[in-house]
């Protein structure tokens, strides 16, 4: 964790749970699936999760076993038994205090076996008896892990917008600064790349969200996000001369190589670290439904760095930068082209990539010749209805 020698909060079960979970449904390389399903069927069980046993077997197709989760049920209605007589007691005997106790104790036990409904509703009791902007904070974002484990994309943007209110209360600066990587979290699983790679940039420094993700996930995330949305001279001040970056950079394999060889353009060295990230985009779960987008816009990416220098190149040229066949360059460029990511043309007979950069001083004196026909058509408009005289 960087900026505090303190311990890191351990991260949610549920999350990890929820990576373990697309690691099998996407049959990752070199995964073990016996090791992996025996995790997640352990920690159900330490949970008393019979929710999210039922959401886990319909999700990865496994058969339910009833006698599995009749006792996970038994577990919890014994457990929760307890915590609702410990609600009882507080409201007779006690203070406030713990009462407050009693109520956030059972809300974060029903959030753990992944009772969504009946998690919302002892969040939102514990959170009536709760003081402060900041206490109510954390009942809010330990609502909003709940509804990333389960993706449950919804709930979880309305619990954020409720998030940030609070935040803007009166939370303090460390709560801000975790609510902008549950934020950073929920804008990738809903391809808002620009927006993740903005809050990450902003609390990487002062990373503490733990409960999350892991200091490397957050660098992970950052870089890739970053890669995607930055501009060159960007990308080097913000990224590549971050020392946050630097100091985990390199125990995550491909994203050095990936990062700085698109920057140095060294085009076949990106390519080749590049395939090597795919795998961990293609099985993570906040990435793995924009796989293809993101496949096609880093190439595009690249591609479009590539031809920046150039008026004209030759297709063959142009592989060999990349490391890759004639063929296989004419047939990309040619998809990017068509979708108007990349702006060239291909002259076959001569096997050659032109540029077709608009000219910016040209584009800037058509924008002011639009601008001002419109503001003449509305002054002629109300000419007819007001008189000028």
């Amino acid at each position: 964790m960087a900026g505090t020698e303190d311990v890191p909060v351990p991260q949610d079960y549920k999350l990890d749970l929820l990576r373990k979970k697309y690691l099998l449904q996407t049959h990752a390389e070199g995964a073990d699936e016996a090791v992996l399903r025996y995790d997640i069927e352990y920690q159900i069980t330490a949970h008393d999760a019979g929710p999210l046993y039922a959401h886990v077997c319909k999700e990865l197709q496994w058969e339910e076993s009833a006698g599995r989760l009749v006792g996970l049920q038994a577990a919890a209605a014994a457990k929760l038994s307890g915590l609702d007589a410990a609600v009882a007691a507080a409201e007779e005997t006690d203070g406030e205090m713990e009462l407050r106790a009693a109520l956030v104790a059972k809300a974060e036990y029903l959030a753990d076996t992944g009772d969504a409904a009946g998690a919302a509703a002892a969040f939102d009791a514990a959170e009536r008896k709760t003081a402060g902007a900041g206490p109510k904070l954390d009942l809010v974002l330990a609502r909003a892990r709940l509804e990333l484990g389960l993706e449950l994309r919804a709930e979880l943007r309305r619990t954020l917008d409720r998030a940030r209110a609070l935040s803007a209360a009166g939370g303090d600066w460390e709560r801000r600064n975790k609510l902008k990587v549950y934020e950073a979290v929920e804008a990738m699983a809903t391809r808002r790349f620009d927006v993740a790679a903005k809050l990450l940039l902003d609390c990487i420094a002062t990373f503490s969200a733990t409960e999350v993700m892991s200091y490397e996930q957050c660098v992970f995330y950052t870089v890739l996000t970053a890669v995607l949305t930055l501009d060159r001279p960007s990308l080097k001040a913000k990224v590549i001369s971050s020392p946050e970056v630097l100091s985990v950079i390199d125990t995550i394999p491909h994203l050095s190589s990936f990062l700085n060889a698109l920057h140095d353009c060294k085009y076949a060295e990106f390519f080749r670290a590049f395939s090597g990230l795919l795998e961990s985009v293609r099985t993570d779960p906040y990435l793995h439904p924009h796989y293809r987008f993101f496949m096609r816009e880093v190439r595009a990416k690249a591609y479009s760095q590539f031809l920046e220098s150039y008026k004209s190149v030759t297709l063959d040229s142009m592989a060999r930068a990349f490391g890759v066949s004639s063929e296989f360059i004419d047939e990309e460029l040619a998809n990017f082209i068509v979708r108007g990511q990349v702006a060239a043309r291909i002259d076959r007979v001569a096997g050659v990539v032109q540029t077709t950069r608009p000219d910016a001083k040209n584009g800037l004196y058509q924008q002011t010749i639009k601008r001002g026909d419109a503001v003449l058509s509305r002054m002629q408009n109300l000419s007819k209805i007001i008189d000028v005289d």
